[in-house]
């Protein structure tokens, strides 16, 4: 088995991004295992000078190794090449350009219930099958477009995708219904990050994968990415065939009830350390979120690593709202 930490270098590490490492950590580690790290910073406008430095550092800070050099998508475009190269070029392919611009996208769709998820309402899919010859114009006029992963039908038994998690337990989600045809790359001809992480957790032998819940339906359509790579030799023999096994964190949220976010700096872990805290004190609030212990406690990571099971993660499955008056009660552990 092969953990990894992936981090986005679009700032400093934030107590969610602290909890969530945690977590992948202990996970490996449980199990004797090996755990990487890969940045993920394959969206060069979002990516910040010296933020992996900085992720690089705070992981140290807190006690989570790594084994193994850091991987940089941003050094892997070749193989993201190749690998879309192989997805375009299949027959049958499971990609097709979309020629859609955002604002006709959303004019034509409704989003999901409850999360702003629009699916494509499949526009492109049916000009590909009704005049091909008018996507080939397109294409060779060098109209600008994107390319979607093109999912079975809603409904289809073909679309569905299960999985176990080992927090939130059986898992389906139908593609069709739920995800649409996703871009995997943009019109700007950037991958998407559900292509090239799908393509790295493959190529890289990762097999245990830790994170946040709001990334469920992401896994779903990974899922669905991998066996088409697997379908067209991506990987060969050295590349574990079957599933990763998957757990999804509940969300760390501010007082408010919003999830942490880098954008707006909540609970900077530069600021943190800043002020004093130590990394026992992030570590032990960490742990207590994650359900290890049953109040908050320093502790450093070798500790929480006695105290873990996903057992105990799964009993405590709820969100954790972090209190405004955080920085004030982790000095007090």
């Amino acid at each position: 088995m092969t953990g990894r930490f992936a981090p986005t270098p679009s700032g400093r590490m934030h107590m969610g991004n602290a909890y969530a490492m945690l977590a992948a950590w202990l996970s490996a580690r449980a199990r004797h295992e090996l755990i990487l790290l890969r940045i993920e910073d394959i969206d060069a406008p979002r990516a910040v000078p010296d933020a992996d430095r900085w992720i690089m550092d705070d992981l140290t800070w807190l006690g989570l190794d790594w084994d193994g050099e850091p991987v940089y998508q941003s050094q892997r475009l070749g193989l993201y090449e190749e690998v879309f190269r192989l997805l375009r070029d299949a027959d049958p392919s499971p990609l097709y350009p979309c020629f859609c611009s955002r604002a006709e996208i959303r004019a034509a769709s409704a989003p999901q219930e409850g999360d702003r998820f629009i699916i494509y309402p499949g526009t492109c899919r049916r000009l590909l099958a009704h005049d091909p010859h008018e996507v080939r114009r397109r294409l060779d006029a060098g109209v600008r477009h994107s390319w979607r992963f093109a999912v079975p039908p809603a409904g289809a038994p073909q679309s569905q995708i299960l999985f176990e998690d080992r927090v939130f337990g059986a898992q389906n989600f139908d593609l069709g219904a739920e995800l649409g045809d996703v871009v995997l790359r943009r019109s700007d001809g950037l991958f998407s990050y559900q292509l090239v992480v799908t393509v790295d957790d493959l190529l890289m032998g990762v097999t245990d994968i830790v994170r946040g819940r709001d990334l469920l339906r992401s896994t779903a359509l990974q899922i669905a990415v991998r066996e088409q790579l697997l379908a067209i030799g991506v990987g060969g023999a050295d590349s574990p065939a079957a599933v990763p096994e998957y757990a999804h964190l509940p969300l760390l949220d501010n007082a408010a009830g919003v999830r942490l976010a880098k954008r707006t700096r909540s609970l900077d872990l530069g600021i943190l350390r800043a002020q004093g805290v130590k990394p026992q004190q992030v570590v032990g609030y960490c742990a207590w979120a994650l359900g290890l212990v049953p109040q908050p406690c320093a502790m450093s990571a070798g500790e929480a690593l006695s105290a873990f099971s996903w057992q105990r993660v799964r009993a405590h499955a709820a969100d954790v709202r972090v209190p405004d008056d955080l920085l004030a009660r982790l000095l007090r552990l």
